[in-house]
Formats: C-alpha cells, sequence, structure tokens
C-alpha cells in the first residue's frame, strides 16, 4: 500500500461535474505535533473525498480545530483552517458562522477526547461545538473514535444527548460502541475500525531482514514523565522510564540497531513531548540511533515501515506499524490500546496493569523473537480493518446521497 500525493496534498482537486460540498473537519488538526490526530485529518479526508466523489459531489474540506500550531501545515495551507478558541466559541463571527458555512460536519474528537478523563474545558469545548454544530442543524458525524470513558453522571448525560441526535456515531473498538449503546440507545451506533489504518505511505518495507535487526523505541515523553514525577495517572504496573531503559540495553546486548523514534511534539505542554526525551537517551546510549523528528504522519509510517519490530508508547506509532506489516509491542496506558488491538486478534502489548518490569521486558523480548509471527497476524488483521470500515463508507456514502438529492 503505497502513495504519495495523498497526504503530502489533501486537497482534493476539482471533479468534473460534481455538486460542490463543503465538509467541515471538527477535532482534526492539520498543524498538530502530534502525529497521530494528523494521521486521523489525513486518512479521514481522503475516505471522505473518496465517498463523496463516489455520490457525484466535489468535496472541499474546513479543518476546525484548537490553535496548537506545532508542526508546519499539512497541505500548505490549501484546506481551509478555522481556529477553536474562547473567542471563537462566543462570537457571532466565530464558529457559528463556520458551521453555519459547511454542508455537514465529521467530528473526530481528536480520536480519544470525547470523555471526560481529561481536564474538564477539554470536554467543555468538546461538548459544546458538537452542540453548535447541532443548533445550526447541520449534520453531524462521530466518525471511528474512542467513546468515553465518562466516569461522572453528568458527563455520560450530556455525552448522550449528543450521540442521540447526531446523523451517526461511530466507535472504533467494542468497548467504545458498548459504551455508545449504553449512553444513546435511541442513536445510530456504528462499529469501525480506526482510519489511520488507511493512511497512505511510502513502503520502505526492502530495508527490514538484514544482517542486523532494525528495531524501534518510541520513547513516550508522556509516559517518561508520569514514571519520573511518580504521579503515574494512567495506574501503569510497570515503571515505564525503567522498562524502556531496560530494554534498550537488552536490545544493544543482542547486537540490535536501536533506531528511538517520536510520534508527538509540543511547546505548550512539555511533559507531552517526544522529542526532549529521545535526545537525552541518545546520550545515554550513544550506540542508539536517535531518529531526527518527522515532519509528518506520512514520514513517521514510512520510516516505521523499515524496521524490523517496533516497542511503543504512542497508539498511532503502534497502527502505524501494524499497518505497514512492522511488527509492534503497544505499551498501553489507556482501555483504547486492548479495544482497537484486540479487537483485531492481536494481543502482544503490555497491558496497562498486570506486569512486572522483569515481566514486560521478557515479554517484549519473546516478541522480538516471534516478529515472523507477529507479522503474519497483522497481514491477516488488515484484512478485517478495511471491511470493518466499510460501515463507516456506507454512513458517509448515504450522508452525501442525502446531500446530493437536496441541491
Amino acid at each position: 500500500m503505497t502513495a504519495t500525493p495523498t497526504p503530502h496534498d489533501p486537497s482534493p482537486a476539482a471533479a468534473a461535474g460534481g455538486v460542490p460540498v463543503r465538509i467541515g473537519l471538527l477535532f482534526h488538526s492539520l498543524t498538530s505535533g502530534n502525529l497521530g490526530v494528523g494521521a486521523l485529518t489525513l486518512a479521514n479526508m481522503a475516505i471522505a473525498e473518496k465517498a463523496a466523489r463516489a455520490a457525484g459531489l466535489d468535496p472541499t474540506f474546513v479543518s476546525i480545530g484548537m490553535d496548537d500550531r506545532d508542526a508546519p501545515e499539512l497541505g500548505g495551507g490549501r484546506v481551509a483552517t478555522v481556529t477553536i478558541n474562547s473567542r471563537s466559541l462566543v462570537s457571532p463571527g466565530g464558529l457559528w458562522r463556520a458551521f453555519g458555512g459547511v454542508d455537514a460536519v465529521l467530528d473526530i474528537s481528536g480520536g480519544d477526547s470525547f470523555a471526560d478523563i481529561y481536564h474538564p474545558r477539554r470536554f467543555f469545548f468538546v461538548w459544546s461545538t458538537k452542540l453548535m454544530v447541532l443548533a445550526r442543524r447541520v449534520p453531524l458525524i462521530l466518525p471511528p473514535m474512542t467513546i468515553g470513558p465518562f466516569e461522572q453522571a453528568k458527563y455520560r448525560k450530556l455525552a448522550g444527548f449528543i450521540m442521540t441526535r447526531a446523523r451517526a456515531t461511530v466507535a472504533r473498538d467494542p468497548q467504545s460502541f458498548a459504551v455508545a449503546r449504553r449512553l444513546a440507545p435511541r442513536a445510530t451506533v456504528a462499529q469501525a475500525a480506526d482510519v489511520a489504518f488507511e493512511l497512505p505511505y511510502d513502503s520502505r518495507a526492502a530495508e527490514r531482514g538484514g544482517a542486523t535487526l532494525r528495531v524501534g523505541v518510541n520513547a513516550s515523553g508522556l509516559l517518561f514523565h508520569e514514571a519520573e514525577t511518580g504521579s503515574n495517572r494512567f495506574g501503569l504496573s510497570i515503571d515505564y522510564a525503567a522498562y524502556t531503559r531496560r530494554l534498550i540495553e537488552a536490545l544493544i546486548a543482542r547486537g540490535a540497531q536501536v533506531h528511538i523514534v517520536t510520534h508527538c511534539y509540543t511547546r505548550k505542554q512539555p511533559q507531552d513531548d517526544d522529542s526532549r526525551r529521545p535526545d537525552l537517551l541518545a546520550r545515554e546510549y550513544p550506540q542508539a540511533i536517535r531518529v531526527p523528528d518527522f515532519p509528518d504522519p506520512v514520514a513517521a509510517k514510512s520510516y516505521i515501515s523499515s524496521l524490523d519490530f517496533l516497542v511503543a508508547g504512542r497508539m498511532h506509532a503502534c497502527i502505524g506499524a501494524y499497518s505497514s506489516g512492522t511488527p509492534v509491542v503497544p505499551v498501553a496506558y489507556s482501555r483504547k490500546f486492548g479495544g482497537l488491538f484486540g479487537m483485531l486478534g492481536y494481543d502482544t502489548m503490555i497491558p496497562v496493569t498486570g506486569m512486572t518490569d522483569d515481566e514486560a521486558l521478557a515479554f517484549t523480548l519473546d516478541a522480538l523473537d516471534r516478529r515472523g509471527e507477529l507479522a503474519a497476524k497483522e497481514a491477516e488483521g488488515m484484512t478485517r480493518v478495511s471491511a470493518m470500515l466499510d460501515s463507516y463508507r456506507d454512513i458517509l456514502g448515504d450522508l452525501f446521497r442525502d446531500l446530493k438529492a437536496r441541491r
């Protein structure tokens, strides 16, 4: 699966004879330093564009998201953008006007932010913008994403209110599907897979299988921060920092070439930044290769496809590996990992709880030895991914045919 033009130029070319349609991409981002969010944006845009064109529409997109600006803008400014902040939320010329200027809204909530486990301010923005779309009487679809958890009753009610009134809600794992069904029993709810599985990339698989193993370690700045400060808000049973260092040492001792890769960059939240930690690890382990920060999610997935094996703490780095045929061991910090990969029959991951540091290290090295078996499981799982995403494509197709009929 190789492609280059779509990811680097997401603006759709004009379709001869197509009826124009303007699609709002809510809580997507073309400038996020979190490459997972960028992967969701590019992949969802590609899926939506194909579905719109199949319905005889000529789509253009508006990316509506928070002011992250941690990375160069994908698409070179050819996709319109609207910033979500306190001012645009209350200004008549802000989000209210933006939502009135689109024919439909696809709201992916950053992949996992439709939940109450983050700061209440984040939930307020995620929820109130959905409400504004509904008030504008614009069709709202929630594409494949994690739904919940919602630990407080008031947030469960608010979430159920939105899903009941949305045109469709699509969960990317069975747990999220169950949450949506429970909170909004009258809603249209479907289950699919994460759209980022279909992010195009330039395959570098030919670089695998050399005399020296190329093993990637995605050292999560977020999990390092939690381990080193002792806060451990995700409740991991392993010491992530100690586990990562021991893993790098074990890989070097085995003669592997260790590639330290990043997948999230942020100036505003240094505790969540992946790029500072690899710099420090590269000083500790000069034998390792500190891979330069990737300019976009396509470059990240392409590089990951060159590795013989990857251990990753960022879910979309794991998805990039899985969907490009690189055997991967995800280091889970929330239920979204187990839900997503578990439904594909892939259970080779470090769970949130249940393993000691010693057990996690032994488990990872055993997986490295079984990488051929894992690659076969990934290939089998990818055939299921495409079939699962058909439910989302069908929902988009119905929406776009309805929009076409109204013209």
